[in-house]
């Protein structure tokens, strides 16, 4: 039998591409394909410094996805259908998002793709996403806390972290969509080349966030798409 949508230990909002050439490709180049819920096989490139399944591991369970609201446990008494029910509500009343491109970077230590443009509607569907959902969330365990290296941050994003349990929202959101995990900056460099002459004939031009998605992560760690909600205000 498959899982039931309340059969997962933490949720999250994503923005994932909807079905086609993007979604594929991406999927294939971390093994993970969020709608399958499965490994998929990747795709045969020349060039690159390591095994592709080696640059993917540390990315390939969430699946190809950028962050809208950071993963969480439900909050006692709450489900994974009233939340679910919540996000269909809450895109009805929002707007798609319409940026000129997406470009290559190197966010942290690791590849991602970034938006280009003015991200100040990007910025405000993060923060009412963020906020209008929170009321699901479970307060952060120590743990939890922990795992962010609180010590690491700014007083404004410990500030975030203990408000919204997540430090990158609000103004602190920084979009981007995970290709890599963490690389040494020579294998970024050689990564970078060869994924980028890769993905240009898949990028779309203008890139738009169109939906927001329910994903919830399984016991393995494993993020699967459980909901796609079109965001029609």
């Amino acid at each position: 039998m498959g899982r039931g949508m309340e059969d997962f230990r933490r949720y999250a909002i994503y923005y994932a591409p909807r079905p086609g050439v993007m979604a594929e490709a991406t999927a294939a180049w971390l093994g993970w394909d969020l709608a399958l819920g499965r490994r998929v096989p990747p795709p045969a490139l020349a060039g690159l410094p390591a095994p592709l399944d080696d640059l993917t591991a540390a990315a390939r369970p969430y699946g190809f996805h950028g962050t809208i609201k950071a993963p969480f446990r439900l909050a006692t008494g709450q489900s994974a259908r009233a939340l679910n029910l919540a996000a269909a509500r809450l895109a009805e009343g929002l707007a798609p998002v319409t940026l000129p491109r997406l470009r290559l970077a190197e966010p942290g230590g690791f590849l991602a793709l970034i938006p280009e443009g003015d991200e100040t509607a990007l910025l405000a569907l993060g923060a009412e996403v963020v906020s209008r959902l929170d009321a699901f969330r479970a307060p952060l365990t120590a743990a939890e806390i922990a795992r962010r290296n609180p010590e690491r941050l700014n007083p404004r994003q410990r500030d975030l972290l203990d408000t919204w349990g997540y430090p990158h929202v609000m103004e602190a959101f920084r979009f981007h969509l995970t290709l890599t995990g963490d690389l040494a900056p020579d294998m970024r460099a050689q990564v970078a080349q060869v994924l980028w002459d890769w993905l240009v004939p898949i990028l779309p031009e203008p890139f738009v966030i169109e939906d927001i998605c329910l994903v919830g992560e399984d016991a393995a760690g494993r993020f699967h798409l459980l909901s796609r909600h079109a965001l029609t205000g």
